[in-house]
């Protein structure tokens, strides 16, 4: 029970983190349609930012958690930014032109690796967290990382508000009309532009807050962090359904579930293999996946 109980928080941790990934790549398609290959250089930006703000910038605050925190707010900050700044440089003038989307946004991705390799090193990172985030605390037998708490809150806390922000807000509002119809919400004298370029920054930042738990999961950060954890971002986004945030996450614990049960009561790297031919499988029955969203703010 306990081995059980433990794999299945660890494996929700894992989800936690795969659905942060999502949920950002989810938006971006959903109300864009733009299928954002260098979301992973989001998830490094984040990583790294964090580390280095920790490490040269936060140096003199003697708190561990407090410095933490201050390092982790930087990380999103710089994330949503650089994700801005790729939307309006790279992004903006590709709108309708998918291949040129796609072959910018790879080659961003495997170009910001190779600056990152090139200023830090191919070496992975250590990345300083609060001690107590690696303790445990002992459930039916259990011990269980502090840590996967804070990954699960994290996305619970990130779902809500994206729902929330959809539905609730002007931006919101705008943004989806502005998928159904971009003339007449331009016509009514609202910049369009402005609020897809938020939902990029949102992504971006999303992305970041994957980057730095990803940090506290692994305790290093690392050039192709970011692009590992994307593959099964995408396998998440895919099977959930492109452009449905509700879908990714159902599709996150599943694939983080199966991944950590599979490589656990199997063989270590079995519960990849699984999860892919779980994709083939919803695929084949289910093409638009477990959602069924299209692309136009379906969340």
């Amino acid at each position: 029970m306990s081995t059980w109980l433990l794999l299945t928080i660890t494996g929700l941790g894992l989800g936690a983190m795969y659905f942060l990934i999502a949920s950002g790549l989810s938006l971006i398609y959903g109300l864009m349609g733009v299928l954002n290959f260098a979301h992973g250089a989001f998830i490094t930006v984040g990583a790294y930012a964090s580390w280095w703000t920790e490490a040269h910038l936060f140096s003199g605050v003697h708190s561990i958690t407090l410095r933490f925190l201050l390092a982790a707010l930087m990380g999103l900050l710089v994330g949503g930014v650089f994700a801005a700044l790729v939307e309006l440089i790279l992004i903006r003038p590709l709108y309708n032109r998918h291949i040129e989307q796609v072959l910018v946004t790879v080659g961003l991705s495997i170009a910001f690796v190779a600056l990152v390799q090139g200023i830090w090193g191919p070496d992975p990172q250590a990345f300083a967290v609060p001690p107590w985030l690696h303790e445990t605390t002992t459930i039916a037998g259990a011990h269980i990382p502090n840590d996967r708490w804070i990954e699960i809150g994290t996305a619970a806390a990130v779902l809500g508000l994206l729902q929330l922000f959809l539905r609730r807000t002007r931006y919101g509002l705008i943004i989806r009309a502005g998928v159904e119809n971009r003339a007449m919400v331009q016509a009514l004298g609202i910049d369009v532009r402005k609020a897809f370029t938020l939902v990029f920054a949102i992504g971006g930042i999303a992305a970041a807050v994957a980057g730095v738990l990803s940090g506290v999961y692994f305790n290093v950060v690392g050039p192709d962090q970011g692009t590992s954890l994307l593959i099964f971002a995408f396998i998440v986004v895919v099977i959930g359904g492109l452009g449905s945030i509700g879908g990714s996450a159902a599709a996150a614990v599943v694939v983080a579930l199966t991944q950590q049960y599979t490589n656990y009561y199997a063989s270590a790297g079995v519960g990849d293999m699984v999860v892919v031919l779980l994709l083939g499988l919803v695929l084949l029955a289910r093409p638009r996946g477990l959602a069924g969203a299209v692309v136009g703010a379906r969340a």
